[in-house]
């Protein structure tokens, strides 16, 4: 089973309130809302907002997606840790999700590496005392920015509340294969990423200070299924994956950065649902023959 999530993030620049996109998504047919730490923040003076709400639209959060820093005082690192899990446990979110450092694997040395993989197993302690896991995204210019790199990672921290956010789009423009990619990592990916450019050339667009700038470029910007990532092999893939040892769903967010973001998001949500149905069906006539 697979469930789809919109991002709050894609409407970081739009003055629309949670109960506003709460009841679009659930019309559309959204299972839940992927909550932006910034924004579950400037929530907290808005107590009759919260997972029991959420749950009321038939919706829920899969998780609160924040950065916490690997490098600096630990105790502050730890205490901004409680505190994600804190906004996590208000929306009943079973994950909080962060990035594996600042840097790509190939630019910290190795003792630098080995400081951060302490740090990561650290927080997915403190993360794993709250009843919850952390989720490392898979992203350019951190420790997870090619699947070798988290896979050694993984290992390295060796911790069972450690896990992967699955950016497909960032896993093929570190030159690997979504789908073998997927069977490698499979064991650790709890939450998926989908979106899409129109040119390798163009995956620029999507470093942080230009994607969080209101100004920011959003040109190649395109639809899941328009982009130069072929999501279609992946698609069938996951269409009946399970994931191993687990009956839980997979989430899926739709993480769209650029303009119309109502209208991108829905036709995404359809086309995508259609495609796995009809792989499903596909997939299930070919079984019988």
């Amino acid at each position: 089973m697979i469930r789809f999530h919109l991002c709050t993030i894609s409407f970081r620049h739009h003055l629309v309130s949670l109960p506003e996109l709460a009841g679009w998504a659930g019309a559309r047919g959204f299972d839940g809302i992927e909550l932006w730490g910034v924004h579950a923040r400037h929530l907290d003076d808005q107590p009759g907002l919260d997972g029991h709400w959420l749950g009321s639209q038939a919706l829920t959060v899969p998780m609160v997606s924040d950065y916490l820093p690997l490098e600096g005082s630990e105790a502050e690192a730890i205490g901004k840790a409680r505190d994600l899990c804190r906004l996590a446990r208000r929306w009943r979110a079973p994950k909080v999700r962060t990035f594996a450092g600042q840097l790509g694997s190939a630019d910290v040395s190795r003792d630098r590496r080995q400081a951060q993989t302490r740090r990561l197993r650290t927080l997915a302690q403190c993360v794993a005392e709250e009843g919850l896991t952390l989720i490392l995204e898979t992203h350019p210019g951190t420790l997870a920015d090619t699947v070798s790199s988290t896979l050694e990672l993984l290992a390295e921290v060796d911790h069972p509340a450690l896990g992967i956010n699955f950016d497909v789009l960032h896993v093929w423009e570190s030159g690997s294969d979504p789908c073998t990619a997927l069977d490698q990592m499979a064991p650790w990916i709890k939450h998926c990423h989908f979106k899409n450019i129109g040119h390798y050339s163009q995956l620029g667009v999507f470093a942080p200070a230009n994607v969080y700038s209101p100004a920011g470029c959003r040109e190649g910007m395109v639809p899941v299924l328009d982009g130069a990532c072929d999501y279609r092999p992946l698609l069938d893939a996951l269409a009946n994956w399970r994931k191993p040892a687990e009956s839980d769903p997979l989430d899926i967010s739709l993480e769209w950065f650029g303009p119309d973001s109502y209208r991108v998001v829905e036709s995404d949500l359809r086309q995508l649902r259609c495609f796995l149905e009809e792989s499903r069906q596909s997939q299930a006539v070919a079984v019988c023959q």
